[in-house]
């Protein structure tokens, strides 16, 4: 059976890494000052945090269900069933789209649209454990199911460089927002599922790194069950600041000596929440198959 492997650009996975990696990824729409445009089609990374920092209005979108059909009969071509792995539906209606379109009859046994609330680098993981499951033989329903009782196996947490998005999206208030730039507090904010929540509050950005490094070590001592980090895929991301990434990353891997640190930027959707300069930190449980196949 062949399995086609389908996600959004909310994943992170580029055009090109799609060919390199055989999956599928839609471009997430943005308006920008009144015009549509799409992630790494008609707009760049580069050009993205131009707009924004030029104070454009700009707003996230989701695919329209022409575009996702479209993408769908198209593999349904070549592929037997479609593995849709789409942003978290908590942080987006796109979800909800994809799954009524796949409950239509033609779609039936042949469209599996998972929900398990991952975004940016955790659902750049969910896209290689499909591509891993199928290759170890399940069907649709199969991956679907071992990648939704997986839901919660991980946790991110982000700290922002500015107030000034969390504001603008309505996330702070402007007095909090004024209070907060005033102290030069830096916000650690979490994401555990379907929502982008606070966590802590940091002065310093070296501050707010410790912070999140402690908080990924209290995940794996506890929810994670995995102390020394042996069992779980880390990863730093970034928006527009990859130099400190880096910088990060390695301070990661020295805590953190048995893990394998990935490191990608993070989605232009969750940047334009909180705004250019950010750094984020993940951890999730690596699955019972990739232990079997190891």
């Amino acid at each position: 059976m062949k399995i086609a492997v389908v996600t959004d650009s909310n994943s992170g996975i580029t055009q090109a890494q799609a060919k390199e990696m055989g999956v599928a990824v839609l471009p997430m729409p943005f308006m920008i000052d009144g015009e549509t445009y799409y992630e790494d089609i008609t707009l760049t990374r580069e050009q993205f945090y131009q707009r924004l920092k030029d104070n454009a209005d700009i707003a996230t979108s989701q695919p329209t269900p022409d575009s996702i059909l479209k993408m769908w009969d198209k593999l349904l071509k070549e592929y037997d069933q479609i593995i849709h792995i789409p942003m978290s539906s908590g942080l987006s209606g796109s979800c909800s789209t994809a799954m009524m379109l796949a409950g239509e009859d033609e779609y039936e046994g042949k469209v599996f649209v998972v929900d398990n609330r991952r975004i940016s680098v955790t659902q750049y993981q969910s896209v290689k454990d499909a591509q891993m499951l199928a290759a170890m033989g399940m069907d649709g329903t199969q991956i679907k199911k071992r990648l939704e009782e997986t839901a919660a196996d991980s946790v991110i947490f982000i700290t922002v460089d500015t107030l000034k998005y969390l504001k603008k999206g309505g996330r702070i208030t402007p007095a909090a927002a004024a209070l907060g730039t005033l102290l030069k507090i830096k916000p650690v904010l979490i994401i555990l599922g379907e929502k982008l929540d606070s966590f802590a509050k940091a002065r310093t950005m070296k501050q707010a790194k410790t912070m999140m490094m402690n908080a990924i070590q209290k995940e794996l001592d506890g929810r994670l069950h995995d102390s020394e980090c042996r069992n779980c895929h880390l990863a730093i991301a970034h928006t527009d600041n990859e130099e400190a990434a880096l910088e990060f990353k390695k301070e990661v891997e020295e805590r953190f000596p048995n893990a394998d640190v990935y490191m990608a930027p993070l989605s232009l959707s969750i940047a334009c929440h909180i705004g250019p300069g950010s750094l984020a930190v993940t951890a999730t449980r690596k699955m019972e198959e990739e232990h079997e196949k190891n």
